[in-house]
């Protein structure tokens, strides 16, 4: 109960970090600045960070989300390393193929991947557009 409770407000945070950053992209300036840079870097942390307590999480459970086992066998402090890294991975590329996720870790992993890729072009088509209504 208090995994799931914890797992909720993991997501619930990615959320509000996702709104909240695209809400107020750009400056009075009307191009992409400074804050905006460190906005989108402390967004990406907190993806990474999240999806890779979520994988721990899980993983503590007894769930399997990566093959062989990689997050059920070792102590705890690898096992952050490993979700963190895999997570790192997962949201910044297209993956190294040295951890591959299986049951529950694929669709979470698309999901991460996914969010890794939109927020890019998201970005950038939030800017265009309210730079060209700024300069209207």
């Amino acid at each position: 109960m208090v995994e799931t409770i914890i797992l909720l407000l993991i997501l619930f945070i990615i959320g509000v970090s996702l709104i909240s950053f695209f809400r107020q992209i750009v400056s009075e300036e009307h191009h992409f600045s400074l804050a905006v840079f460190f906005g989108l870097l402390i967004l990406y942390t907190i993806i990474l960070c999240g999806f890779g307590l979520i994988y721990l999480i899980l993983s503590l459970n007894g769930v399997m989300l990566l093959e062989g086992e990689a997050l059920q066998e070792a102590y705890l402090l690898e096992r952050i390393g490993q979700a963190i890294y895999f997570s790192g991975v997962t949201l910044l590329t297209v993956g190294y193929g040295d951890i591959i996720p299986v049951g529950w870790g694929r669709p979470l992993a698309l999901l991460e991947s996914l969010i890794g890729y939109i927020i890019p072009a998201a970005l950038f088509v939030k800017v265009f557009i309210e730079a060209k209504q700024y300069s209207e």
